[in-house]
Formats: C-alpha cells, sequence, structure tokens
C-alpha cells in the first residue's frame, strides 16, 4: 500500500489546493480497514473532479484507483457489481461487452463511480434520473471498521446513496442495467432563447422547452447568453428513432462536429452528425482519451422544479450581461425525479441549469452569488460539488429528509471520522 505526504495536492480544476496531511491508496479491502481504523478524520478522493470542498479533508485521503477493478455482470438480474474506484470510462466498455448498457452516464467518462453517485452527478434526459437512481446496492466500510451493504427497499438505503462520503468508504456499487443500444448524436443551431424561455409573447410558456428536452434519450442546450439569444441543441437519440425534421423550431443542423465550449478542439468530443455509435461513445459529450470540457474552468449548477424552468431560464436571462463576462458556456439538462434523500432531483423532475466559469474565483464568485440570489425563489439545489455560496441553513431547508440523513450519520459515524469543515456546514 503507498502511504504518502502530499500537501500540495489539487483537484482536478486547480482551484483547490488539499489540505489532507497524507493520501493512503490501499490495495485491498484489509489494508483499507486498516487505513480507516487508524484515521481520526478521513475522506475518500474519487477523480478529483469536483469544484467544492466537498472532498477536502485534513485528515487521510484515501484514494481507491489500486483496489481491484471488479467489473461483475449478472446476465439473469442485469446488475453489474462495480469497484467503487473505477471511473465510468473503465467499465463501460466491458459491459457493452456483455450486451448491457446503463441507462445514462454523463457528459463525459472520466469521473469516479463512487464520487458520481455520492454528489448526485447527473447526464440529461426527461426519462433519466442521476447517476445515482441505478444504484441498487452500496457497500460501505464504515469507520468501525464493519462491512454493510444497504440495497433498494431497506429502510436507510436511499439516504446511503447520495451522502457526500459523509457514512464510511464506499468498496463497491451494484447498478442496474438495460440491454445494449446504440444511438446517433445531431447538434442543431440556432434556437431562440425567447422562445425557449417563454418571452417571445407566444402565450405558451413552457411548450418549447418541453419539446427540446423531450426531442431525444439524452438531450442539452448550450448558450454563451450572448445578444443574439440563442442556443445550440445536442440531441441523442436511440437508432431508429425519428429525427429531427429540417427547420426544427427554427434551428439549422450543424454542418460539421462542434464542441459545447467555443473555440475548444472539437475531436475532443464523441462523434456527431448522425453517424451510430454504442451508446457509452454517444451519451457523453468528450472522449476518455482527452481533456474533457475546458480544463482550465470552474463549474456551477443549480437544479429547479422542471416546470419552474421558463421562470428561472428568465432569471438567469435577466442577468446576461453580468454572466458572460466570466462564462465560457452554459448548459441547459433535464433529469427526472428519485427519492434519494440528497439528491438534487429528490422528489421532483428537474431542470438543471449548468455554468462553466473561466477558471478566476475571485471574479466568478460575485456572478455565482447573483445567481443563488435570482434562482432562490425556485428552490434552486446547487450541486454539491460545484461552486455555490448559498448559506447552510438555506441549502439544508431544501432537503425534507435531512433529519433522517443526520440520524443516519450519527449511528454509522459517531466519531465524525468521514466529515469535514463542508459537510459539517452544510449536513450539521
Amino acid at each position: 500500500m503507498q502511504q504518502t505526504a502530499v500537501p500540495a495536492a489539487r483537484n482536478w480544476a486547480g482551484n483547490i489546493t488539499f489540505s489532507a496531511r497524507e493520501v493512503a491508496r490501499p490495495t485491498t479491502v484489509e489494508e483499507l480497514r486498516d487505513v480507516v481504523a487508524g484515521a481520526d478524520r478521513l475522506r475518500v478522493l474519487g477523480s478529483g473532479h469536483s469544484f467544492s470542498t466537498v472532498a477536502d479533508t485534513d485528515g487521510v485521503h484515501v484514494v481507491l484507483d489500486a483496489m481491484p477493478p471488479e467489473v461483475e455482470v449478472d446476465t439473469a438480474s442485469g446488475v453489474v457489481r462495480v469497484a467503487a474506484g473505477l471511473r465510468y470510462g473503465d467499465v463501460v466498455e466491458r459491459l457493452h461487452a456483455a450486451g448491457r448498457a446503463l441507462p445514462t452516464t454523463g457528459s463525459l467518462p472520466h469521473i469516479c463511480i463512487a464520487g458520481a453517485a455520492a454528489t448526485g452527478t447527473h447526464g440529461s434526459g426527461d426519462g433519466n434520473g442521476t447517476l445515482a437512481r441505478s444504484v441498487v446496492a452500496v457497500e460501505l466500510l464504515t469507520p468501525d471498521g464493519a462491512s454493510r451493504r444497504l440495497a433498494r427497499g431497506d429502510e436507510d438505503f436511499d439516504g446511503a446513496v447520495v451522502a457526500l462520503g459523509s457514512l464510511g468508504v464506499v468498496t463497491s456499487l451494484e447498478l442496474e442495467t438495460v440491454p445494449a443500444y446504440d444511438m446517433v448524436q445531431t447538434v442543431h443551431e440556432g434556437l431562440s432563447l425567447d422562445a425557449l424561455d417563454g418571452s417571445d409573447g407566444s402565450g405558451d410558456e413552457g411548450r418549447v422547452l418541453a419539446e427540446v428536452m423531450a426531442a431525444g434519450r439524452s438531450v442539452s442546450v448550450f448558450t454563451t447568453w450572448g445578444p443574439d439569444r440563442t442556443a445550440s441543441v445536442w440531441c441523442k437519440q436511440d437508432v431508429g428513432s425519428r429525427p429531427l425534421p429540417t427547420g426544427w423550431l427554427g434551428t439549422r443542423a450543424a454542418d460539421g462536429p462542434r464542441h459545447p465550449v467555443p473555440g475548444q478542439p472539437v475531436e475532443h468530443c464523441t462523434e456527431q452528425l448522425g453517424v451510430p455509435g454504442p451508446w457509452y461513445a454517444r451519451l457523453p459529450h468528450f472522449r476518455l482519451e482527452h481533456t474533457p470540457s475546458a480544463g482550465d474552468e470552474l463549474q456551477s449548477e443549480w437544479l429547479v422544479p422542471r416546470a419552474a424552468g421558463p421562470a428561472a431560464l428568465r432569471a438567469v436571462g435577466a442577468l446576461a450581461e453580468r454572466v458572460r463576462e466570466v462564462l465560457l458556456v452554459s448548459e441547459i439538462r433535464s433529469i427526472g425525479a428519485d427519492t434519494l434523500w440528497l439528491s438534487m432531483a429528490e422528489g421532483r423532475d428537474s431542470l438543471a441549469l449548468h455554468f462553466t466559469w473561466v477558471g478566476d474565483t475571485g471574479r466568478v464568485r460575485p456572478v455565482v452569488a447573483a445567481l443563488d440570489e435570482a434562482l432562490a425563489p425556485f428552490g434552486a439545489r446547487p450541486h454539491w460539488g460545484k461552486v455555490f455560496t448559498a448559506a447552510p441553513e438555506q441549502v439544508a431547508a431544501l432537503y425534507p429528509r435531512m433529519a433522517d440523513l443526520r440520524r443516519l450519520r450519527a449511528e454509522l459515524d459517531p466519531r465524525g471520522v468521514m466529515g469535514n469543515a463542508f459537510t459539517e456546514a452544510y449536513l450539521g
């Protein structure tokens, strides 16, 4: 087992310098148990793709990428058991080879499966939930050294999946799958934001937004909130679905491959232009072998009830001039409801408003604060792993099962080993 001091370790974006006094890379569950038993404070670090301090610790950082890379597909039940330290890109091709697929993926395959589940991370699609909604069982090593498995139907299962790593070290996850499928990806440019947010005077607020988000298995809308008030639609459809017609909603089909962030290399993106390919090579925006998004960036995201989407978009539009001063690109996505206590989509179908910012925290935070305030009337839930400024009590009030989560934390981690300043502030 590797155990080293890393005083200058940083997250993926480079905006956070971790304060862990050492990093442990166990290779077996027994080594992991020894690390946990000897720690007064401990957090698991996945792919480091968080822009908040949710994964930080002043104790021991545990990295699980040296653990056995288990991927076990039960073809009878359709459930796949995966080691917690694996990335989606490490699993999807093996799953496809077994004739199975995930119902949805995130926009990039570089992220750690357990970390994505723990923070409620998601892709897009009216019928798709968060990535955590695919979890059917979670195996934990709790701070007292005990192994515990919680499965759907268990009393506290919904609290254990999206728990910000605050209950114990997740060692494996079991995910539901569906039969493998092929997809096509097309990009449609020139969508009117006035039509999307209902400010075009048509008197049919929400119709265009609903039609756009229902156009494929997964749909993302990208905009820079520029003066032209237009956006592009990235539509990912199953092969055999009816293609979008020419001139759909006043858009035009892209005449070549695109990158969500203007000016970035298009070869970093998954194939477009309607070329068929397997689900895992079309659902993400980015290829595993390339740098996702812009690299040097910050990110924020809020989830609002889907029905409040048009009004929330208008609230962002009112801040467009400030937003675009520090914006690389904004993405609008749709996510189905779930029952997971700390999921941003808990109890409500949601619209996600995502912002990829320049990598300058000092310039970005005042704009984020303005968006926090503007979106608060819609019950906007900020993404746990991204930049936000809302007060802890304001965030806690958005989660009806927060008291249950606090009770579960007290039961599984009474000494607070798995906590950090972020969880103590926002989870209590």
